[in-house]
């Protein structure tokens, strides 16, 4: 998980840039990096866990659909609450911070990258709870 806390702690370095007026960025550019690069750090989590639930980088999901496919399948399971908090997460980060540009109240995009990082959290929980699974080509060489 050092790689997604990673990029979200260059989100939150982003945010520090970014001029506010009254609880308000004054500039919107700044604010949708950093939204982009914490739902990269989101994505990245995800990641992480399927890969230690065996799938190879190859099999690892390439659009928004995919990653619900994913969830729904490797996590949903174990925590169906984790699948409501992505979608939670993709349309403030992903939809209305980075795409649209429409976050931009200084409160609510904290809260945004609160949230992404308790979502890491659970995932890392979930990741160090797991055994390691190698893919299926690296466990017939071992």
């Amino acid at each position: 998980m050092k790689e997604s806390l990673r990029y979200l702690n260059n989100a939150s370095q982003i945010l520090k840039s970014a001029p506010v007026e009254d609880g308000i960025y004054a500039d919107v550019k700044p604010v949708r990096e950093a939204c982009g690069v914490a739902y990269l750090a989101v994505l990245i989590a995800i990641d992480e866990y399927l890969l230690r639930r065996g799938l190879t980088k190859k099999e690892l999901p390439r659009s928004i659909d995919a990653y619900r496919r994913a969830l729904q399948k490797h996590l949903a399971i174990r925590n169906g609450k984790l699948l409501r908090e992505f979608e939670a997460l993709y349309e403030a980060l992903h939809i209305a911070g980075y795409y649209r540009g429409n976050l931009y109240l200084v409160d609510m995009v904290k809260d945004a990258l609160k949230s992404a990082r308790a979502f890491i959290e659970k995932i890392k929980r979930l990741v160090d709870s797991l055994p390691l699974k190698l893919p299926l080509h690296f466990r017939n060489n071992v």
